[in-house]
């Protein structure tokens, strides 16, 4: 089993409840559901459920009639998987900002729990 941690930004607001959050309630439901195959399995999941990014960085990918949403994570120390950010993905392609921000958060969480 496998610890989920939310990214947290100076402001204390973590972006990936805050995008849980603004999500329909059935499309919030499969989403948690998602996540919980995610802690089960963690680095051993594979699509359709998840797909390796770039540099370390994994989508976890939800879909619900039509509707698709993916949730960015990374894998830390021992069974921690950090989730980054997530999005309503409206085209075939990952929205370029939305990968950017996923790495930056990645970047930034890396360097402080190394100065911890």
């Amino acid at each position: 089993m496998f610890d989920l941690e939310y990214y947290m930004l100076p402001s204390g607001e973590k972006p990936v409840e805050t995008f849980l959050d603004g999500l329909d309630t059935k499309m919030r439901v499969k989403a948690f559901g998602s996540l919980e195959i995610l802690a089960e399995y963690g680095n051993t999941l594979r699509e359709p459920y998840s797909k390796a990014i770039s540099n370390g960085l994994f989508e976890l990918r939800i879909k619900f009639a039509g509707d698709t949403t993916r949730i960015f994570y990374f894998f830390y120390v021992k069974n921690t998987i950090v989730l980054t950010n997530g999005f309503v993905k409206k085209t075939k392609k990952t929205p370029k900002q939305e990968l950017e921000l996923a790495l930056k958060y990645k970047a930034d969480y890396e360097r402080k729990t190394r100065h911890e």
